[in-house]
């Protein structure tokens, strides 16, 4: 494989919460030769939803994946099931897409959570869900001053208007910390990343979809058909899909080369706090939520009492990086929730998230391959993005609808830099900081 940090990114995380009393199905290594109608490259939200899709609609389906269920993004995020997906602000999706257009990729931002909410619903299952919604924290007075606009701006594009709280209201709330207002919006919620990744895998195994774990793909070819060779096997397909998103080889295919920009994002999670500690801090609720920087931090107070906390993670994934990003992480915790800083942290891990060139996801076939399809990119917010956008590509391979959206069916353009161009991300984090005083 072709990836552009350093092993340690690529490496098994071994304080990740979601690990913790979760069985994760079983997928056997792909040996010897395979055939299916449609094979899939990647086993994450995205591939294992088109998998499950594919196989209810009567496809062969076949996926192979470089480790084991949920390693990735997948089984590593925040559990934030919500809007998002695209990093582009509104005027640019308007100014490329029109009001159509901006109007659609909203639609689907709702949609995917729905779609969520019915695989939980129709599979049955238990992904420990929470919240109302998600809530906005201003980090600064100026943010908050903000809040009446956008208020406004949500309701009338997503036809729900969202709770607003005052500085003097947080504490009612349960928002207790050095905020200076919150705006809740009513959609989504948040869940157990890797106990939903583990349902909707059983549901694609139960509906004949055939999931290989250990089997990284090491060479795409095509002749009369497709071929896909791991270490131990093959598999010759009518139709490839690649959903491979921050963990992808840029030579498989050639295609991908630097049109994704993977960022690292890194996580604590705290020992379970007592009544009195939630009091303390006026931290009670448990509402997924985040902050208003540039660089964002998400937190959110868990089931069994344990608060998680995120961050945008090192440039690097140099063991010297690993150990300062791990200092920043605690730093940031302590200052925005004091009476917590020397609460323990019990669990910590890193994973990637996927950036695209035009900051939106992609989803649709790769030009010039028949019969090749790709759907990765999204920014952050891939829980509910990237299990609607496995269903999506699926009814596109299968050549039915509901059609991809205009937003996602923009073909990436590449990165400046080809394989340095991780270098971008240095100056664009010192600006995102700077905008953050």
């Amino acid at each position: 494989m072709r990836r552009i940090y350093e092993p340690g990114a690529y490496e098994t995380p071994r304080r990740c919460y979601w690990d913790e009393g979760v069985t994760p199905p079983v997928w056997p290594r792909l040996e010897g030769t395979d055939r299916a109608d449609v094979a899939i490259i990647g086993g994450g939200y995205t591939g294992v939803s088109a998998a499950l899709t594919l196989a209810e609609a009567g496809a062969e389906v076949i996926l192979v994946d470089a480790e084991t269920p949920g390693w990735g993004a997948s089984g590593r995020n925040g559990g934030f099931c919500c809007l998002g997906g695209a990093k582009a602000p509104a005027s640019l999706l308007r100014r490329r897409f029109g009001e159509d257009g901006l109007a659609e990729w909203r639609s689907t931002e709702m949609a995917a959570i729905e779609t969520v909410a019915a695989r939980l619903s129709r599979y049955g299952i238990e992904a420990d869900t929470h919240s109302d919604g998600e809530t906005l924290l201003a980090h600064t007075p100026r943010q908050a001053r903000g809040f009446e606009a956008a208020a406004r701006e949500i309701e009338a594009a997503y036809g729900l208007a969202p709770r607003i709280h005052t500085r003097e209201t947080l504490r009612q709330g349960g928002f207790g910390g050095t905020f200076h207002g919150a705006m809740t919006t009513p959609l989504g919620f948040a869940l157990h990343p890797r106990k939903y990744h583990g349902g909707l895998a059983r549901a694609a195994q139960k509906a004949g979809a055939r999931l290989y774990g250990q089997s990284p793909a090491i060479g795409l070819k095509r002749g009369r058909d497709w071929r896909i060779d791991t270490p131990h096997g093959q598999i010759r397909a009518d139709s490839v899909l690649i959903a491979t998103n921050g963990y992808s080889s840029e030579d498989l295919p050639d295609w991908l080369r630097a049109r994704t920009l993977p960022v690292q994002s890194s996580v604590i999670v705290t020992r379970p706090l007592t009544d009195a500690e939630r009091e303390a801090q006026g931290w009670t609720t448990r509402q997924m939520a985040y902050d208003t920087r540039q660089l964002l931090h998400y937190f959110r107070l868990l089931p069994d009492n344990r608060f998680l906390f995120g961050m945008r993670g090192g440039l690097t994934a140099r063991p010297s990086a690993a150990t300062a990003i791990s200092a920043r992480i605690r730093r940031d915790f302590a200052r925005m929730f004091p009476v917590w800083r020397d609460v323990a942290i019990t669990h910590e891990w890193s994973g990637l998230v996927c950036l695209m060139a035009n900051l939106a996801p992609y989803a649709g076939p790769v030009p010039g391959h028949p019969g090749l399809f790709a759907a990765l990119g999204y920014h952050g917010n891939g829980v509910a993005m990237a299990s609607h956008t496995g269903g999506l590509i699926a009814q596109e391979i299968l050549g039915r609808g509901p059609a991809i959206p205009a937003v996602m069916r923009h073909q990436p353009g590449r990165f400046p830099l080809g394989r340095y161009r991780r270098a971008l991300l240095a100056p664009a984090y010192l600006a995102a900081e700077w905008l953050d005083l």
